[in-house]
């Protein structure tokens, strides 16, 4: 018997996890970017992190054919760029002044929680979308705290105390 797709969504609703934005650079240099939860670690030694995106979201081929991309994880107070930057319609980055990150020129969203550069070590297919690792080139991050998608709704985090 098949998993049901309420069930599959229930299930992986139940599992918090960050918000991100990807973006990339098409041959033009024209900005791309997708909101994403599906973001996490691969390997620390070399440092290796994964994105998956599906096949059809317009940030898809720039990734797949420019093979680098950057990671911005937003901060508590960025649902705003979350909303906006999964939109179907539109110029996402109008009116934004990012900057292009140092090592792949990728841009780089001001007061984001973290941000990583990074190169496409390899691409494997799961299902609909496709699973970007990408080499890490660079990496830092700010105090504070992040936003959180759990049960399809934004929340954030709060530190637990010694008695958790």
């Amino acid at each position: 018997m098949a998993v049901r797709d309420e069930d599959f969504r229930a299930l992986m609703g139940s599992f918090a996890s960050s918000v991100t934005v990807v973006t990339t650079l098409d041959a033009d240099g024209t900005p791309h970017a997708l909101t994403a939860t599906a973001f996490t670690s691969v390997s620390l030694d070399p440092p290796l992190c994964l994105v998956c995106v599906d096949r059809t979201a317009r940030a898809h081929g720039p990734m797949r054919v420019g093979r680098k991309f950057a990671v911005n994880v937003l901060a508590a107070g960025q649902r705003h760029w979350s909303v906006r930057f999964s939109a179907l319609e539109g110029d996402r980055f109008a009116g934004i002044e990012w900057h292009p990150g140092p090592r792949t020129g990728c841009p780089l969203l001001p007061g984001t929680l973290a941000r990583a550069e990074c190169e496409v070590a390899d691409i494997c297919h799961g299902g609909d979308h496709d699973i970007f690792i990408g080499r890490v080139l660079s990496a830092d991050s700010d105090a504070g705290a992040p936003l959180v998608y759990w049960r399809g709704t934004y929340s954030r985090l709060e530190p637990l105390d010694d008695d958790g």
